[in-house]
């Protein structure tokens, strides 16, 4: 018996001795928890006299759920651009989005997100100004990889479109806005 005894003390010490590292480090994949993060891109515009790329700037709020929904935030910066002297345009906005995750492995996944696009967009355009602030859709696609339990890189393909009124620039804007497809890399860091 006191064989039996010391075997399954050992067995008890050693399994505790094994899982309390795991459970002691508790990914904070698998947590909720508030997150912010910063990113770095390019754009590029289509449509009619606003065709153009450019650098993106983007920083982002969120709060993760679980490893496979988050809400998020972004300030976008997409700066001025335009086609020639006759157009030009400043946008920004902030994008507000639901998350998607599916976990690959432990540290890589893929994700999709769809929400809107709150933005001011200022257009400078045949001698005439006009600034649009308006609400648009948003969907975009992902892959992270995570670098810590805190630490995640991703990389992002985000498609955004804006609206202008044609009737504003006597009918030489020849479409209603251009869209925007974007890509960027960023770092997230989760508390």
């Amino acid at each position: 018996m006191n064989t039996r005894m010391n075997l399954a003390t050992v067995t008890l010490l050693s399994a505790a001795v094994f899982a309390a590292p795991a459970a002691m480090a508790q990914d904070k994949r698998d947590s909720s928890g508030l997150y912010i993060g910063g990113s770095y891109g390019g754009f590029k515009s289509h449509g009619g006299e606003f065709k153009d790329e450019n650098d993106l700037f983007a920083g982002t709020v969120g709060y993760q759920f679980n490893r496979y929904f988050a809400l998020e935030g972004d300030y976008l910066d997409f700066g001025e651009f335009g086609e020639d002297d006759d157009v030009n345009s400043d946008l920004k906005g902030l994008a507000l989005s639901a998350k998607g995750r599916l976990p690959v492995t432990e540290s890589f996944g893929v994700y999709g997100k769809a929400g809107a696009f709150v933005y001011s967009y200022d257009v400078d355009a045949f001698d005439e100004s006009e600034t649009y602030d308006e609400v648009s859709p948003l969907v975009g696609a992902g892959v992270d990889f995570r670098v810590t339990d805190s630490l995640t890189a991703y990389a992002e393909y985000d498609r955004y479109n804006v609206d202008i009124d044609e009737d504003d620039f006597n009918g030489q804007v020849t479409n209603d806005g251009p869209s925007f497809d974007t890509a960027r890399v960023g770092l997230n860091y989760m508390f």
